[in-house]
């Protein structure tokens, strides 16, 4: 997948692959023959029955579970927003690539393949108080990097993000596709003080007057970020090929809010991995209308929580592909029930 131009990806929704029905509805069938009360599993069965539907069978697995960290510097930090040096970005991807990090673990457990992509990070976007963030030119290379990243042998796609500075682009870019106050989707990041997160929210307040009234993926360009473009081409990449998409926290889930502003339909194939501690993201799955795996007051980043979300999915699919039926047990008088 390659983009051309940031207006394209409006028109995406209606040739990309939609939910296959019939595979749903087989797994369904295969879920009320199984030994148990039908719904006994909760959401073990809704995610049984995602994968389903994504992937066109009605016995989905996880052959290939691919994790991808992006990672990017971002120009706003000159406003005083983090209270880490942008060189702790690069210094993390290392550590990363070292096998250092809570995501490789996380990773190890759960069976997922980790690559780390690193983008110009030694040249960081623009302070989106003065100038856009990005060019088109630039929030497009961005974009085909995170598509070209994507296996598309994966049957999941966990999706994270490192950057000093992020989690003020995350709420800027909350706030302007989604309304509310800057100050309602602020929160402390990597350990913003009180008057750290006063100029956080200067920031996006100067950010928002300059750029407000954008599109979503207009309001990308402007106030996003390197890591946040390339997640979203990463997000379209994996619904081109059936690839389920378990998103992180609210830095992630901000990124892909962008395609959600641009056609709601972009995110039919992501699932949310965990509800950050940070407090804006419960408002902002409420405004895309996502519930989360995992609620774990987690808010590092990096891909954790989705890493971790991803052995709920594969419990979800050993129960739904490894459980006997009724008839297989000898269970009388409950086939189908």
């Amino acid at each position: 997948m390659q983009f051309q131009s940031l207006d394209e990806i409006a028109t995406l929704a209606e040739r990309l692959p939609a939910a296959d029905e019939a595979a749903r509805a087989a797994a369904l069938a295969r879920q009320n023959s199984l030994t148990k009360p039908p719904g006994s599993l909760g959401r073990l069965e809704d995610l049984a029955l995602f994968m389903a539907a994504w992937r066109a069978t009605d016995r989905p697995r996880i052959t290939r579970a691919q994790a991808l960290v992006f990672a990017g510097n971002h120009g706003i930090c000159a406003q005083g927003v983090n209270p880490y040096p942008q060189s702790v970005t690069a210094q993390m991807v290392a550590n990363f690539q070292a096998g250092g990090a809570s995501i490789n673990q996380l990773c190890r457990a759960n069976g997922a393949d980790l690559a780390v992509v690193a983008l110009d990070l030694d040249h960081p976007t623009a302070d989106f108080t003065e100038a856009p963030a990005m060019t088109e030119a630039e929030t497009l290379e961005a974009m085909n990097r995170g598509a070209a990243a994507v296996d598309p042998g994966a049957d999941v796609l966990i999706l994270g993000e490192m950057g000093i500075g992020n989690s003020t682009i995350a709420a800027a870019l909350a706030s302007a596709l989604f309304g509310a106050t800057p100050a309602d989707w602020v929160g402390p990041g990597t350990g913003s003080d009180e008057a750290g997160l006063k100029r956080k929210i200067a920031a996006i307040e100067a950010g928002l007057a300059r750029h407000g009234g954008l599109g979503g993926m207009a309001t990308l360009a402007a106030l996003g970020g390197r890591e946040q473009a390339a997640i979203c081409g990463a997000v379209l990449a994996a619904r081109e090929n059936r690839t389920v998409v378990i998103l992180d926290g609210f830095i992630c889930t901000a990124a892909a809010a962008t395609l959600y502003a641009t056609d709601p339909r972009l995110l039919d194939h992501c699932l949310v991995g965990h509800a950050s501690a940070e407090p804006g993201h419960r408002r902002l799955l409420a405004a895309i209308d996502k519930r989360a795996v995992l609620d774990f007051d987690m808010r590092l980043g990096e891909g954790s929580g989705a890493a971790l979300a991803l052995g709920i999915l594969r419990a979800a699919l050993d129960c739904h592909n490894g459980m006997a039926t009724f008839g297989e047990a000898g269970v009388d008088g409950a086939e189908g029930a």
